[in-house]
Order: structure tokens, then sequence, then C-alpha cells
């Protein structure tokens, strides 16, 4: 962006910015195409404005276009800010992102805690995430009201960039679950009905038919307990017309034997 944008706060960040969607802050982000994925990982689930604090190789990030997978109108929409306190100055809850409180003495809320705090708040939020490899310094956490922590592993604690923000991003979207916004399951495959018993009853009796002359039914004593078996176990997964037909179709394939 050019250096009109750095010092303003210019609308919502599209149709998927709000009055009560948090901004996503990326402070003195490393590479670009973190910068994409995580932009990919806010409008997956409904977030829209980006802020940009001192990217490191400066802004537009030829590599951020690709790694954002399409979403390129929260990348058109960011804006850069040459301070971390000039990026939230509108913003009334700042949330910093942090694995240690780093000498400040702050509330420490979880994601899904900080969502429900930013969904009832008036005013404008904003969660800051730390460069790559650093996190945040001490002067961008004392900006907040709080710290954001994830709980993870204790013996592994290394989250990247898009994997946080797509955390804090995804509690954001259960706090929208009934508003006219909310964001939609994809659709599941559209389940065949069970196949009618009839068809079942044929399938058992194909099968029973090619084991009998095999000796599967042997000995005889077991004979009734084997057939048994063997159709609970056809009828128990509830075949639908399309399984027991294909299925139809692999018997009569070894009913025929081998072709020349």
């Amino acid at each position: 962006m050019g250096s009109a944008q750095q010092n303003s706060h210019a609308g919502d960040g599209g149709d998927q910015g709000s009055q009560h969607a948090p901004v996503i802050v990326l402070v003195r982000p490393q590479l670009g195409e973190n910068i994409g994925k995580a932009a990919r990982a806010m409008l997956n689930f409904g977030l829209g404005e980006l802020r940009l604090v001192e990217p490191r190789d400066g802004w537009p990030n030829p590599s951020a276009g690709p790694a954002a997978a399409g979403a390129d109108e929260v990348l058109a929409g960011a804006q850069v800010f040459a301070t971390t306190a000039q990026a939230v100055a509108d913003c009334a809850h700042v949330y910093a992102t942090t694995v240690r409180k780093r000498g400040v003495t702050k509330p420490v809320v979880t994601p899904e805690a900080a969502a429900r705090e930013i969904a009832a708040a008036p005013g404008r939020s904003a969660i800051l995430f730390g460069p790559e490899r650093s996190g945040l310094e001490t002067e961008d956490v004392s900006l907040a009201r709080a710290i954001l922590t994830v709980p993870i592993n204790p013996a592994f604690g290394s989250l990247n960039l898009a994997q946080a923000v797509i955390l804090c991003a995804y509690e954001w979207s259960k706090t929208q679950a009934s508003g006219g916004e909310a964001l939609v399951q994809p659709t599941l495959e559209d389940a065949l009905p069970p196949a009618p018993q009839a068809e079942l009853e044929g399938l058992i009796a194909h099968l029973e038919r090619l084991l009998e002359p095999r000796g599967y039914f042997l000995p005889p004593a077991r004979a009734e307990a084997t057939r048994r078996t063997l159709r609970g176990m056809l009828t128990k997964p509830g075949w639908n017309h399309l399984e027991v037909r294909t299925l139809r179709g692999v018997l009569s394939s070894l009913e025929r034997g081998p072709t020349a």
C-alpha cells in the first residue's frame, strides 16, 4: 500500500467486516507467504480486515497472493502502519497473542473467551500477532488490554502464524452462529436409502450359491450357524441399492470364472 494509507483506518474490510468483528493485526510479519496464509485463514471464518505493522519485505508482497489461495479481497484491503500503536488507535479492546507475559501483568484469556468478549463488547477490537520468529515485543504487549494464549502442549508450544490466526478466527466465527452471516457447514454427500430386504436376500442367496460347492458351510452341524453369521454380516451395514448391485456384480464376475 502507498504511504497515504499508512495512517488511515479505511472502512470495515469489505463485506466481511462488521462493527464487532475483530481486526487482525500482524506486527512486523517476515514472509509474504505467511501474510497470504493468514488472510486465507481469516476469510475462511468471516474476517476481512487485515492490518500490517512494518512488514519486513514491504507491501504489497508478490508472495502473499498465491499463498492466500483466493482471499485476495483481504489482501487488497490490508492497511500498513508504521507502529503498532497507530494500527490499533481506533480499537477499544486489544488482545496480544503470546505464550509469555513478558513481564506485563494483564488478564490472560483463551481464544474462545476472547471471542465471546469481542462479540459482546461495544467498540472495535483487535488481535495482535507477532513476528514469526520472535513473537510480540513487550512494547507491543503493553498496548493490549489482555493477553490471548492458546492452550497447547507444553512440550511443544510451536504454532505458525496462520495457525494462530485460524484458531482465533474460528472461535470468533462460533459466536456468530445465530447471526445472519453465520458460516455454513459444507454440504454432506447425499446418502442413498438402504436397499430393500428383497435385494439383500438376493445378495445373500447369490453368495451362498457360490460358497456351497466350495465347502464353506461344512461341517453340516455348523451350517445353520454359519449362514446366520453370514446373513448378519451382510445386513448389518445397511447396504444401499447401488452397493448391493455392485457387490452382486463382483459375485457374478467371480461366478463366471477367468476370461480367456
